[in-house]
């Protein structure tokens, strides 16, 4: 039997690495600034967390990359994903940390970092590749920052990254695969079309018919409700979505988009809660990201008021317009427009439902 050396807990963290990886610059022109040790241990913190997200990327994307995704795998994504939202609320919090230093504190050093910025974050551009984020979704600002900012190592990563196949993208293949809403001798989006048809029909008489409402007001109500009439249609139109695709409204393909809607209105059936789930957990990465996003904005606000960042970006105004920009699964925000009342859903045929559903239990005779 081998004999097994013994492992020392610093040894196997590397602490040394670790503890001795901070050398604030400020230093260098005399007196360390308290502060910016603070600052530095958070971003390497930050680095170190999504270095641990793209670990559980990479494992989405291998599985999700099978040709077949059984069930045992889809839990597995959605641990996978549960645990990078857990991630990103540490993330969020960690600003709060940041918080404690005032503007005062950061102007002891901040002319020292020029032009370090969090632009030059390889592992979180890496991050949102990863997650579907394309250099067509950016605004200009960034990618010319990214070209000037981003050493010439980190940009051939970063572009390959990019032509590799995405989270969104695997994802709007493994939902044009399932055979949900094509079923054999029944019309699901027949009777999915008539249901909305008669919500949207009782919502225009409601409107019509309130007394509450001015004529302006009513006009605009049926204004909507017409433009949501619309949408519908365009969902269960070939040729409109692929128009409403191109222009770049949406970013799924039409089979991948009518099987998310399938996924939630059915989503109480065993066979369904599983990619329910994974569709919902991909909807909290994104708002994470966007509340830890916009969290760093008021913070760069407040800290920096409305100077320009050290990377030299328009500072909070650029971080405020990406929170919106910058996510990959806005497709999977917008399926709420699609979905009806409960009452409303159509009824499944019992052939179906029992393809659907997982017997769990049994009467006793």
């Amino acid at each position: 039997m081998k004999i097994q050396k013994p492992v020392y807990y610093g040894d196997y963290l590397q602490l040394p690495k670790i503890l001795n990886a901070q050398a604030p610059e400020s230093a260098k022109y005399g007196d360390a600034a308290h502060d910016e040790t603070l600052f530095i241990i958070i971003h390497q913190t930050y680095e170190l967390w999504f270095k641990q997200i793209l670990h559980e990327l990479e494992s989405v994307r291998t599985i999700m990359h099978k040709p077949f995704v059984p069930s045992t795998d889809l839990a597995v994504i959605n641990a996978r994903l549960e645990r990078i939202t857990s991630i990103q609320q540490i993330l969020i919090d960690q600003i709060q940390v940041m918080e404690t230093m005032t503007s005062l504190d950061f102007m002891d050093f901040r002319d020292y970092l020029v032009p370090a910025s969090g632009f030059q974050s390889l592992q979180f551009r890496l991050v949102e590749a990863r997650l579907g984020i394309k250099p067509e979704h950016r605004m200009d600002v960034e990618k010319q920052f990214f070209n000037s900012r981003l050493k010439p190592e980190d940009k051939k990563i970063l572009e390959q990254a990019e032509q590799e196949t995405s989270v969104l993208e695997l994802l709007e293949i493994w939902l044009s695969r399932m055979p949900f809403s094509n079923f054999e001798n029944f019309d699901f989006w027949g009777a999915y079309s008539k249901a909305v048809e008669a919500m949207l029909k009782s919502d225009y008489e409601i409107v019509s018919s309130n007394p509450s409402l001015n004529d302006k007001t009513r006009e605009l109500e049926l204004k909507n409700l017409e433009a949501t009439k619309e949408t519908f249609s365009t969902l269960l139109d070939a040729k409109k979505f692929e128009t409403w695709k191109a222009s770049g409204k949406v970013r799924l393909s039409q089979k991948a988009m009518l099987s998310a809607v399938f996924i939630h209105l059915y989503r109480e059936y065993p066979a369904l809660q599983m990619p329910y789930k994974i569709l919902n957990s991909l909807v909290e990465v994104d708002e994470k990201f966007t509340t830890w996003r916009y969290r760093h904005a008021i913070m760069a606000q407040r800290i920096l008021g409305t100077k320009i960042g050290t990377g030299g970006s328009s500072g909070h105004e650029y971080l405020k317009a990406t929170t919106e920009r910058n996510r990959a699964f806005i497709d999977l925000f917008n399926l709420a427009t699609f979905l009806i009342p409960k009452s409303a859903i159509p009824r499944l045929p019992e052939v179906i439902k029992g393809q659907l559903d997982i017997v769990y239990d049994f009467v006793q005779s």
